[in-house]
């Protein structure tokens, strides 16, 4: 019975109010401890998760094909379109510090035929990033059998000054032009980007593939892609400016208009035959009638004249006198 009676009185106590706040206050300090400890914790765990962003790139597109073996190589054009919209999800420092270019889009052609074609576009994201969208998901593009050209490279200079007469060499003279076939079929040229040069300096410059219209060909590899521009003269040369002066006419014809073109002539030469030189003679073929010709210059021996010159002439006959 005595038992009874103290089990009963313990429970009494364990239900009675003033116990059970005692209880409860009881470590108290410690039980803070612990419960903010375990907040921070969660906190801690989930911030990068909660942090975390969307943020969109355009990311160029890359093909892939394995197709075959041996020498002969496959190449795609008209790729449409040429990149994808893809959008990764991340911490805002990782996708700060992603380029388009750390992201892998690629479209994978091997064992599809050659011609016309539409392939899903596979894009992996890099590490710390999830893909949450693409546009589009497939891309069209033409496959064709990649060939090369070589073509002779055309130089291509800024107007030098009039009282210079420059001479370059470019180095090497040809280059390689590879694509698809129906690509490369349309380069008529391979040109370099205008270069201006002083007397003997050389540069380096990019070189341009055109079509027959002068107009940039995408889609081919220059081999190289640069060449040396070297510039061999020394620079100013003595130039002086000179009037033409015509033959006479034959005494049975008589010049009723002339017109020369252009009047003057540009000679370079030594200072000391240019310092005795007044004037150019031009020589041309009379006849009746109204026409243009070209006049033969005679330049002296050691100089050059810089224009070609040509005269338009109203010629008639004279006529002879009664005996």
């Amino acid at each position: 019975m005595r038992a009874g009676a103290d089990l009963a009185a313990r429970v009494r106590r364990w239900l009675d109010p003033r116990h059970a706040w005692a209880r409860g206050t009881h470590n108290l300090g410690l039980k803070l401890l612990a419960l903010g400890v375990s907040l921070t914790l969660w906190v801690v765990a989930t911030t990068d998760r909660r942090a975390n962003v969307e943020q969109g790139f355009n990311v160029p597109v890359s093909v892939r094909d394995t197709t075959g073996s041996g020498d002969e190589k496959r190449a795609t054009s008209d790729l449409s379109p040429a990149s994808v919209r893809v959008t990764l999800w991340g911490s805002p420092d990782r996708l700060r510090e992603l380029q388009p270019e750390n992201i892998e889009a690629i479209v994978d052609v091997t064992g599809v035929p050659e011609g016309s074609f539409t392939q899903p576009v596979t894009v992996t994201a890099p590490s710390g990033t999830e893909v949450r969208r693409q546009t589009p998901a497939r891309v069209q593009g033409f496959l064709d059998t990649q060939v090369t050209r070589t073509l002779p490279v055309t130089l291509s200079v800024a107007s030098p000054p009039e009282t210079s007469v420059p001479r370059y060499v470019v180095s090497p003279a040809e280059a390689q032009v590879s694509g698809p076939g129906r690509v490369v079929s349309t380069v008529t040229r391979v040109v370099t980007s205008p270069a201006a040069l002083a007397a003997g300096a050389e540069r380096e410059v990019p070189l341009v593939v055109l079509d027959d219209a002068g107009l940039p060909v995408g889609g081919v590899k220059a081999t190289p892609s640069t060449v040396t521009v070297r510039r061999l003269d020394t620079g100013e040369l003595p130039v002086k400016t000179v009037r033409v002066v015509l033959n006479e006419p034959p005494a049975t014809l008589r010049v009723t208009s002339v017109s020369v073109q252009p009047s003057t002539v540009r000679v370079v030469a030594a200072p000391e035959l240019l310092g005795r030189l007044r004037e150019v003679g031009g020589t041309v073929t009379y006849r009746p009638g109204t026409y243009t010709a070209a006049v033969s210059l005679s330049i002296p021996a050691g100089a050059q004249a810089l224009e070609n010159v040509s005269v338009r002439l109203t010629v008639e006959g004279v006529k002879s006198a009664a005996p």
